[in-house]
């Protein structure tokens, strides 16, 4: 059985790409986003638990996150995984909500989240160059038990670069406009 897959390769370097953009989605851009909070843990009910788990978050204003508690008793807690999480954010309770103005960030702040955006992407290159090899040995393997002619190794081959091609194009336009829109102010 033919050990090359174009249908997983496709699947794992569209993988790479989209964890990309979830960790981007996660850096700071100065605009409130939801998405900002997405790696917060909070500690309830004996358990750790994502934020999403125990409140809602929404932009009320272009600078402003709101934490709508769900349980009362949660609120200390909920503000202490958003403390621990070092996003830079003090919450302040109302009632069951958490407001969290979002502070400006320095110049030197949203240079390094510009390079820390240029490092997920290269990240992201890497595991797609990895899928690539792996698809090449997997070819490699499939024609030395016949099972494929060197003419259509070589197809397959240019079929692969073609995709670790575009993907690689994918990480790379999603890092750009990333780190544009953290460095413009």
């Amino acid at each position: 059985m033919a050990k090359y897959d174009k249908a997983d390769i496709e699947r794992r370097m569209a993988g790479a790409v989209e964890s990309l953009k979830g960790d981007l989605s996660g850096l700071r851009t100065g605009r409130a986003n939801v998405a900002l909070l997405d790696p917060v843990q909070v500690e309830v009910y004996g358990s750790i638990m994502p934020l999403n788990q125990v409140a809602t978050v929404s932009t009320p204003e272009p600078r402003m996150l709101s934490v709508q508690v769900w349980d009362k008793a949660n609120v200390i807690a909920v503000e202490k995984g958003i403390a621990r999480s070092n996003l830079g954010l003090n919450p302040m309770i109302d009632g069951q909500t958490l407001r969290l103005p979002l502070p400006d960030l320095t110049e030197d702040r949203r240079k390094d989240l510009a390079k820390l955006a240029g490092k997920y992407a290269e990240q992201a290159k890497i595991a797609i160059r990895n899928v690539r090899r792996d698809a090449m040995e997997a070819l490699k393997e499939d024609e030395r038990k016949k099972e494929i002619s060197e003419d259509d190794r070589k197809r397959l081959e240019d079929e692969v670069q073609t995709m670790t091609d575009r993907y690689v194009a994918d990480a790379d336009n999603a890092a750009q406009s990333k780190e544009k829109e953290i460095l413009q102010r």
